[in-house]
């Protein structure tokens, strides 16, 4: 399956793609359009950044898919605070679904926009063979919305609101991309901090970590892929 990478920030492109190189594998620096992109042949992945924030990021993403029809799965990979106490620093979470908490209708009463994740995929991850013991791989709903959670109360808030286990912000703009184009999608996140007053210091602290953790899995997974 073509897949397509797309981090929030370039700080993370910058550190993903470091990261999978060191794992033997060649990029190959393209353009599209007006997207710079790095391709892992061996990976059949592009990588590239989609820009911070859930407009932003899916406007992005549907440039990219446009320019590059034949991506199949769109990922939306970076950094997350932890809103579940069983995430530790450097964690990957895999979203089975995405929910937008911050789309507030005041007209009308409706549930929350929620996007789930690819199931597929899903199940592969769920078989990896994880060796690294530095950190864990777990499953469960990320809330999106473009607020920092900086706060625990607030954190405790959104939890309540939406069983998420994590918090991002541009997953939603990924998903509406591509559930309006008609391909598959995920959200991958690194827990970079727990979402209170030290959110912004331990994200700038912890960035690297979550990343390369996080570039382990997916590695793992298309190699996986390959395999089988």
């Amino acid at each position: 399956m073509k897949t397509a990478i797309l981090t929030p920030l370039k700080e993370e492109l910058a550190i993903l793609v470091t990261k999978v190189e060191r794992f033997g594998l060649r990029k190959q620096k393209l353009r599209l359009g007006n997207i710079d992109a790095f391709e892992f042949r061996e990976l059949d992945l592009l990588v590239a950044c989609g820009g911070h924030g859930k407009a932003q990021f899916g406007i992005q993403a549907q440039y990219l898919l446009c320019q590059a029809p034949q991506i199949e799965l769109l990922v939306c990979a970076g950094a997350a605070g932890a809103l579940s106490n069983s995430l530790n620093i450097g964690d990957v979470v895999v979203a089975t679904e995405t929910i937008e908490h911050d789309y507030n209708l005041k007209f009308v009463s409706r549930p929350l926009p929620r996007f789930a994740g690819e199931l597929q995929v899903i199940e592969i991850l769920q078989n990896l063979p994880i060796t690294n013991s530095a950190f864990s791989i777990h499953f469960g709903a990320v809330a999106s919305g473009d607020e920092d959670i900086v706060d625990a109360a607030r954190g405790q808030e959104l939890m309540n609101l939406t069983d998420c286990i994590a918090v991002a912000w541009e997953g939603a703009g990924g998903a509406r991309a591509c559930q309006f184009n008609q391909k598959y999608y995920l959200e991958l996140r690194g827990i970079t901090d727990t979402a209170n007053h030290q959110a912004a210091i331990d994200f700038e602290v912890n960035l690297t970590t979550a990343m390369r953790n996080l570039a382990e899995i997916v590695v793992q997974w298309k190699a996986a892929i390959k395999l089988n």
